[in-house]
């Protein structure tokens, strides 16, 4: 089995998350984004970010609004809606349940090795 394809799979299940993470700090321009999952090592690329923000903003969980720039065009600024705040704090709750679970599975694993 190809460790990279899981180890993908496992950062794509958590960019949504990241991703509304980072926009619920203020508004953010997508680039700014972009640099933070790649420090993060979340790589991702724009193809990947731009459709998944449409998506958000379709949902009803991000907006956006257009900023002129001094150097060059427009940008686009995301910040959450109240819907995307209330749902980032659902998915907050259910983050902690997963790393609970998934900490507690870890740590028997490693308990029943010893034994």
């Amino acid at each position: 089995m190809n460790i990279e394809n899981t180890q993908v799979q496992m950062r794509k299940g958590i960019l949504e998350f990241c991703i509304l993470h980072i926009i619920s700090r203020g508004e953010v321009y997508a680039s700014d984004m972009l640099d933070e999952l790649t420090t993060a090592r979340i790589m991702v690329v724009e193809g990947t970010l731009y459709p998944l923000l449409t998506r958000l903003r379709k949902a009803g969980l991000v907006d956006y609004k257009w900023v002129e720039s001094n150097s060059g065009p427009p940008r686009k600024y995301y910040t959450l809606t109240d819907e995307g705040k209330t749902f980032l704090g659902r998915l907050d709750r259910t983050w902690l349940e997963l790393a609970d679970s998934t900490e507690k599975i870890i740590a028997n694993k490693n308990s029943k090795q010893k034994s």
